[in-house]
């Protein structure tokens, strides 16, 4: 009786094993193979494989599929449909025809899905129960004391490496690339480099995914499910070599792994290593790595969520606005009564221009709208609070005074009208607006279900309203008295009466 009682390989290991006698595998009561040189695989926290010699495969086999998985401790997997007498199981037969060297000993072997096989006789043979034990001891220990400490990604990073290295792990190069959800960055790459000992961090675009150099790279095909990578570098592996293994072989890279680092959502980042080792990374290195990854995952994912959560607030509610619910504001009636100057700016003849241009075109002209006073209002200490329509609120509060708050508002009104009047043909419009200066609540409104975080008060009605009168009387910016303050070049229009305002108001355009 065969037991296979050899001790298992310290650490994560791959241990592969000869079967004595004859081993046969049946799909219901029909036999599918059955040979004298099976094999078992022993593979950390998996349960046993048995591989048999292709040609001891006695049930037809389809062709190649096109499916291809990727494993950093046995190589690249092709799959065949099984075909039977009564079904065709579709992807159920696995072969590694190009092995790394840990596995080489199932190379001409292929393993069967659990669909594929409903049972094994094994004759005298008796598998060997697992006795990894607990083989990530320290690096654990370390994520549960001290990681939770680090404050950012790339003190993560950074630390990851070097305790990596205090455990045997001979790194020359780590990275971290995780997607996020930004509406200008595709995600954050984070890279450690031994020779520096620092970590450099990229925001690729959007663009990165049309990109050749991203499209023929581990970080696609690991992102999209594919599973991880191996590429012993020095050592042609057809099936999965990558443009980036010339450049790491250039940098004294011996060998490269990219496995998976999935999110809580269901998305999938990637951890790379690289080493320079002679040997490369033994199966113990990257198996230590893979027995961690889930947890190093939520470090990563915690910083993510934070970064997300800031980002999708500064786009959709500002930046100032997006630090204060942030920052536990997030209650009906949370907020501060500021003294602000407000700013509400309207594009003119928005009807006319999506009748004649249509639909695609006019959204064209209103991001260039949105995005040309957005960008005005930041540059001079404004806060864009919401698009309204083809309108937008913003806000400069008078921190320094009212006089610094409201000479901020005109000179950003006064820089989107001539912005706005430097756009030629089918981009270009006009704009109608209104400033006011006083005292706002800055804050939540809405119901309990859903909020609203804005400005309340006298002079966003009167900013409104002096917009509104723009557009009659052909002037672009009307302001109040004091906007206006103590400037020369203005001209003043007298009391007005605004729509919904108690008392005339006293109004000047420039």
């Amino acid at each position: 009786m065969n037991l296979h009682v050899t001790d298992p390989p310290a650490g994560y290991g791959i241990d592969i094993q000869p079967l004595e006698g004859r081993v046969s595998a049946y799909r219901n009561d029909e036999l599918i193979a059955s040979s004298t040189g099976a094999r078992v695989m022993y593979e950390t926290r998996l349960k046993p494989t048995i591989y048999f010699p292709i040609q001891d495969v006695t049930a037809k086999l389809g062709e190649r599929t096109a499916l291809q998985t990727f494993c950093p401790f046995k190589g690249t997997a092709s799959y065949r449909d099984l075909v039977t007498l009564d079904a065709r199981v579709p992807q159920a037969v696995w072969s590694y025809e190009h092995p790394l060297p840990e596995s080489r000993g199932i190379q001409g072997f292929v393993g069967f899905g659990a669909d594929a096989v409903t049972r094994f006789d094994l004759g005298q043979n008796r598998m060997r129960e697992d006795q990894s034990g607990n083989i990530s001891g320290p690096v654990i220990d370390w994520l549960l004391r001290q990681a939770a400490v680090l404050s950012s990604a790339e003190a993560l990073t950074a630390a990851l490496a070097e305790k990596l290295s205090e455990s045997g792990v001979v790194l020359s190069r780590l990275s971290v690339m995780i997607w996020s959800l930004h509406p200008m960055i595709a995600g954050k790459n984070y890279i450690w480099d031994k020779k520096g000992g620092k970590v450099t961090t990229y925001a690729p675009s959007y663009e990165i995914h049309d990109h050749p150099s991203f499209i023929n790279s581990p970080l696609r095909h690991v992102s999209s499910g594919l599973g991880g990578i191996r590429q012993k570098i020095g050592e042609d592996y057809a099936d999965n070599s990558f443009p980036i293994i010339e450049d790491l072989r250039a940098a004294g890279a011996t060998d490269y792994v990219a496995m998976p680092m999935p999110f809580s959502d269901g998305r999938t980042n990637v951890l790379t290593l690289t080493s320079d080792h002679p040997d490369g990374f033994t199966t113990a290195n990257l198996g230590l790595v893979f027995e961690c990854s889930a947890a190093i995952s939520r470090f990563y994912e915690v910083f993510m969520q934070r970064e997300n959560a800031q980002s999708l607030l500064e786009t959709y509610v500002g930046k100032r606005t997006g630090a204060r619910v942030l920052g536990g504001e997030i209650r009906r009636g949370d907020g501060d009564e500021i003294d602000a100057a407000i700013m509400f700016c309207d594009m003119r003849d928005s009807t006319q221009l999506e009748e004649r241009l249509g639909r695609a075109e006019y959204i064209s002209v209103l991001n260039h709208f949105f995005e040309t006073t957005s960008q005005v209002v930041h540059a001079h200490g404004g806060e864009v609070l919401k698009f309204i329509g083809d309108a937008v609120l913003a806000v400069f509060p008078g921190a320094e005074g009212a006089s610094d708050a409201c000479e901020r508002a005109l000179a950003a009104s006064r820089a989107v009208v001539a912005q706005l009047a430097e756009a030629q043909g089918d981009t270009a419009c006009r704009c109608a607006i209104g400033l006011a200066y006083g005292r706002v609540t800055y804050g939540n409104v809405g119901s309990q279900e859903r909020l609203d975080f804005t400005v309340i008060g006298k002079p966003a009605n009167i900013a409104a309203r002096l917009c509104d009168y723009g557009k009659i009387c052909n002037s672009e910016i009307v302001f109040t008295e004091e906007i206006a303050g103590d400037a020369t070049d203005v001209v003043e229009l007298g009391h007005i009466d605004l729509h919904n305002v108690k008392a005339p108001v006293r109004a000047f355009s420039h």
